[in-house]
Formats: structure tokens, sequence, C-alpha cells
């Protein structure tokens, strides 16, 4: 068993200046009255962290509020201006990127056409995007956090750890984030589609000031991105959420994992192309895909019906091994879908606890759209500046 150590002052007043921007993010305008009560934290060390956050232009002052007794109240907001990153998506037909400031505001797109890149191939591409983006938009580029980077597969520091079906050839063990890091000259931070997803609709979206939610990133694939507690789970090998190859239907249809009956091949947007006899998605424009969806109303109403009790046992699964206060969906796949796989997987299983009063549904659709991925991407470099990380507070020794 690892001892655990303390923290030194240093990383105790990151942990305090990351939990009042969570805060303000979180709430809104805050007083320093309302951040000391709101933190736990004391007077002198909120005033302290503010003037500071103020000083970085990471926060700014609102006009003054009158209250019945006292003086004015000064509320403190998160300063769009303070900080910019840059968020990258790669697929296989297509590279985009996005410029966006602290509030998640996108102020430049740049999308680039591929075929199925290598990392050789896609290196400088994905270095030229990132360029274009800081010339297209003038800000001050000290104030650049970073790059993030969404692909499908599962990331740890070395590389791609796992593939998906749909992860581009050649990447397994390819040091994305270092060699990218090299031609961007900064930090660089890589995850899978669905985790980035998560992390950006819990800055932007419906997730917003949830300590505890489950993204479910329905693409050609499925995935889950994890909050639990206010921490982003990974699992030991940075491989938690791979739900796609989780068995849904015994004996079923066989999968290119080797499995039959995954939940990838009943519930993503690729089961559902199969049911539209669309063999290659890639040949045909995003707006065409759109249009065979809604015209194809029988088709997709037959696998809405087939996908709803494997999403169901899913759901369910979740629920009792993550207890979540809500399960998001999203990812590339068409709002319309996504709305009519969540009518029809209703009603849910029983909860474990159908009588506790709730204050949230059991499933809500993502806010960001078919753009999840890129402004996840994007939030990376914020989520790892500005989010509270109590893993500072107790490092285990050795």
């Amino acid at each position: 068993m690892k001892a655990i150590s303390g923290t030194n002052l240093e990383q105790a007043k990151s942990h305090n200046r990351r939990v009042v921007i969570e805060a303000i993010r979180t709430s809104g305008p805050l007083s320093r009255a309302a951040l000391a009560k709101l933190t736990a934290l004391s007077t002198q060390t909120v005033s302290n962290i503010v003037e500071e956050l103020e000083g970085a232009k990471l926060l700014k002052a609102e006009a003054p509020q009158k209250i019945a007794r006292g003086q004015p109240i000064t509320p403190y907001s998160i300063n769009p201006d303070g900080a910019y990153s840059i968020g990258l998506e790669l697929e296989r037909n297509h590279a985009v990127g996005v410029l966006t400031d602290l509030s998640g505001r996108v102020r430049a797109r740049v999308e680039r056409a591929v075929d199925r890149p290598t990392p050789a191939e896609a290196m400088p591409i994905l270095a030229g995007i990132a360029e274009e983006l800081q010339r297209s938009f003038r800000f001050d580029r000290a104030r650049l956090l970073g790059v993030g980077i969404a692909m499908p597969g599962r990331y740890a520091a070395e590389g791609v750890t796992s593939l998906s079906p749909v992860t581009l050839p050649g990447w397994q063990g390819f040091p994305v984030a270092r060699e990218l890091a090299g031609l961007v000259g900064v930090p660089v931070l890589v995850e899978n589609d669905a985790t980035a997803a998560a992390i950006g609709e819990r800055l932007y979206g419906v997730a917003r000031g949830l300590s505890s939610f489950v993204y479910l990133f329905l693409g050609r694939g499925i995935g889950a991105g994890m909050f639990l507690d206010g921490h982003l789970y990974k699992g030991s090998r940075s491989n938690a959420g791979e739900i796609g190859h989780m068995i849904v239907v015994p004996n079923g249809q066989a999968c290119q994992c080797g499995k039959r009956g995954c939940l990838d091949r009943y519930v993503s947007l690729g089961s559902a192309y199969e049911y539209l006899n669309v063999q290659d998605p890639e040949q045909y424009a995003p707006e065409t895909l759109d249009t065979l969806i809604e015209q194809a109303t029988g088709r997709i109403d037959a696998w809405a019906k087939a996908a709803a009790e494997p999403m169901r046992q899913t759901i369910d699964f979740l629920e009792l091994a993550f207890d979540p206060q809500t399960i998001v969906l999203g990812g590339s796949m068409p709002s319309s879908l996504l709305q009519r796989l969540a009518r029809r997987s209703e009603p849910l299983h029983t909860p474990v606890n159908p009588g506790a009063e709730r204050s949230l549904p059991r499933i809500m659709i993502g806010a960001t759209g078919k753009d999840t991925a890129i402004l996840g991407a994007a939030a990376l470099p914020i989520f790892s500046e500005t989010n509270p990380q109590f893993d500072v507070l107790q490092k285990p020794l050795g």
C-alpha cells in the first residue's frame, strides 16, 4: 500500500485558485463575500485570489451593486479575453480547428479535407490549421493556453492505447501530443472524443455545474465520458468508458472486436446507416446524409425500435454502477436521431430508488450538437488550467 503525502503550499494555492474560478464559472458573477461563503475559504484568502486573478485578466469586475446595508458589493465574472485555446478534431475525411475564448465562444474556425491520413501526413495539416486560426483572429498569443485534440480511440501519455473500429490507420502508439507540441510551440492535450465531449459539456453545456454524470458519445461507434464526484474518471489504463463493446444481445450481431451482440452494433450511428443501406458514409456529404435520415422515416423508426432495449439496458447499467445525476446523449449523431432514440427508450427500467425526488431528467440531450467533439477538444486546455484538481492535495509517495 502506498503512503499518502500532504501537499505543499503552492499546490494548495493553485487548487484554491481553481476552486474560485470554478465557483464563478458555474454560478455566474459573485462577490468576494459570496465566494468565501460558497468555497469555505477565508475572506482574506478569497480577496488575495481575486486580486491575483483580476491582475492576470482571468476575472473582471462588474458594476458595483447596492445592497440594503453597508457598502456596495462588486461581483466578479470570467473574462472571456483572459485566455484562449485551440481545439482540433481529426476524422477520416476531414480535419477541423476552432479558436475559443475562456467563455467557450468560438472566435475562428478552419476546416480541411483529408483522406485517412497517417500521422506523418496529419501532423503538418493540424499544425497548419492551428497557425491559421491564430492569424485569423487578433489576440495576445501569450494568452493561448494550448491545443486540445479529440480523436477516436483511447489515449495515455505514450499515445493511442486502444483502437475503435473507426480509428485511423497507423496511429497506435504514436505520441500525438509530443509530436504536435513540437510543431505548434504550445502544450497539446489529446483525448478520445467521448471524454473531450464530456469536458466540453461540463464547462459550457447542459452538464454545467454537475458533479456526477455520464456522457454517451454516439457516432460511428459509442463511447462514454464520465465525471464522478467532480472528478474526470478515466480508469487505471485510460480505458474507462469503452461501453461500445459491452454485450447487450447475447449471441447477437458479430462485432469487429470479435465478440457478438456488442452495443456498437445496435445503438451507434453506424448501425443506423446499416438500416439506410449506406455502406460507406464517407462517400456522402453531411447534408446528403441528413437528408437521407429525414426522408427514410420508416427505416429510422425500425432502427430506433431495435436500439431502444439495448439503450435501456445501458442506461440501467450506468445508473446502477455509477449513480450519476443524469446521462447526457450527444456526439456526431444528428440531433433528430438522438431525440428519437431518447423517446423510444422510454419508459426506462425502474431505478433502484424509484421514490427518490429528482431535480434532473434521467436522460438529457447535449447542448453542443455535431460540434461536440471539437468544442470539447478546445475545452481541454481550459479545463486543465481551471478545473480543481483534488489529486494535487493528496499525492502518493514513491
